[in-house]
């Protein structure tokens, strides 16, 4: 574990025992959506040490591409602190974010991100960029990597192994 947390840019004190204990929590929201059918991603945002946002990935339930675990975690967190600022948050999600996620969480400010496995097709927390840390842009957030990775990583290979052995199963049948 030691290795994985090198290899994905972070040392292992870059994390905390309420960093694993919230991803915790983000990784239950994946497994929520991996049950509703919606690829395995979750996501919580903390202020003060209570979560204030929760969100699952529900794309296909929604039919709508905007549903990402991390956008509905940053409207709940809106909502609850009363401001698009969600500043003084950590935000903890199971996949490093998309692109769109990834601007939205600059634009709402959220100073820390914690990711639990890397995305190298899509992922903009340092994989295929870094829009979390671009000098370019008014806010950079701290992103911390590898926390519950195995986990994380997981959750999505288990899922995506049963979606293909369902789709073999529907063409044979």
């Amino acid at each position: 574990m030691e290795d994985e947390k090198a290899a994905e840019g972070r040392s292992a004190a870059a994390w905390s025992e309420d960093d694993a204990r919230f991803m915790d929590e983000a990784l239950t929201l994946a497994r929520e959506a991996a049950a509703m059918g919606e690829t395995p991603i979750g996501c919580v945002i903390v202020h003060e040490g209570q979560v204030i946002g929760r969100g699952k990935n529900q794309r296909n339930t929604r039919k709508n591409p905007l549903y990402h675990a991390e956008i509905e975690a940053i409207n709940e967190a809106a909502g609850a602190i009363g401001d698009w600022r969600i500043e003084e948050c950590t935000m903890y999600v199971t996949l490093e974010p998309c692109p769109m996620c990834a601007g939205a969480i600059v634009q709402a400010r959220i100073p820390r991100v914690v990711v639990g496995a890397m995305n190298p097709k899509a992922g903009c927390a340092g994989s295929v960029m870094n829009l979390l840390d671009e000098p370019g842009f008014n806010h950079q957030c701290e992103v911390v990597t590898g926390v519950k990775a195995d986990e994380s990583r997981l959750i999505l290979q288990d899922f995506f192994k049963e979606l293909r052995a369902k789709k073999s199963v529907d063409k044979e049948g």
